[in-house]
């Protein structure tokens, strides 16, 4: 059964995790997705084992297992773009698909007279986007970003882990890269968004995705507990910063975890334990 997106042709020209992820969700949808790597190395995810890949006698392959995380459902391509030749085959791509996404710093395409600017002129319904640690503007621009830096500057680490002063208390990173894969989802969103403006105006757009804005934005009820009431957001554990039990709680031979949502809910919580006194 063919997808939503059935019929859109995406040119996924990043790497490592946020823009592949987006690539990868519009290949979900049913976009044809061309990934372009580089000669001899790929996408830097190829390396990032083990564990790799095996062939079919059980052998480690040369790709990692997180490669193939965020680059499923994907044709693949190798081209030089800093060679005159890569770049002429670059536009040629450019030119027939309706989106592009790339995740170079700042300034990194244009030198190769592959930015949005360059290739609007060739393509003017093309749906460029632009995901950057911090945004096309502003002081930070040409700084790289990684999901761990995001992580810490936006937020998130202020509130992940044990309070300051227990036993392995401090920042603490979450397990899984969610700056890069939040980033990845707010992209696909936005392009989508994109495709249906385009239907209207015949014309394509330039996306700036930052990967701090993201990690901001998706602070959430703990930055408007801030906004709002000004109430500092801090580590907590697994503790729930506005509602109680929500947490996990130990047992003598594990953990159990303990989500009540509303008083309805704990008022059943405490006779299901045998305490129905503790709901009055």
């Amino acid at each position: 059964m063919a997808g939503p997106l059935s019929g859109y042709r995406v040119l996924d020209m990043s790497r490592v995790l946020a823009g592949p992820w987006a690539g990868q969700l519009l290949a979900d949808l049913g976009a044809e997705v061309i990934k372009i790597e580089r000669p001899k190395v790929g996408d830097d995810t190829r390396h990032w084992g083990p564990p790799y890949l095996k062939d079919t006698a059980g052998n480690d392959t040369e790709d990692a297992a997180y490669f193939f995380s965020a680059n499923r459902g994907k044709r693949s391509l190798t081209v030089d773009i800093t060679q005159p030749e890569g770049q002429a085959i670059i536009r040629e791509l450019a030119a027939k698909v309706d989106v592009l996404i790339e995740n170079y710093k700042v300034g990194g395409l244009a030198k190769y007279g592959l930015d949005y600017s360059s290739l609007k002129e060739i393509n003017p319904k093309l749906v460029y986007c632009s995901i950057t640690g911090f945004g096309q503007t502003g002081p930070y621009a040409h700084r790289p970003g990684y999901d761990f830096l995001i992580q810490g500057m936006g937020g998130l680490m202020s509130v992940t882990g044990e309070p300051d002063g227990e036993h392995g208390g401090g920042p603490t990173k979450v397990g899984v890269a969610v700056t890069d894969i939040f980033t990845g989802l707010y992209a696909a969103n936005a392009i989508q968004g994109a495709l249906l403006e385009r239907h209207t105006s015949g014309q394509g757009q330039s996306i700036d995705l930052a990967l701090l804005d993201v990690q901001a934005a998706v602070m959430a009820n703990q930055a408007s507990n801030y906004l709002i009431g000004g109430q500092i957001p801090g580590r907590l554990g697994n503790a729930h910063p506005n509602i109680v039990p929500y947490q996990a709680f130990a047992t003598l031979d594990s953990h159990i975890i303990v989500a009540v949502g509303n008083d309805q809910q704990f008022q059943r919580f405490c006779h299901v334990i045998g305490q129905p006194e503790w709901g009055d």
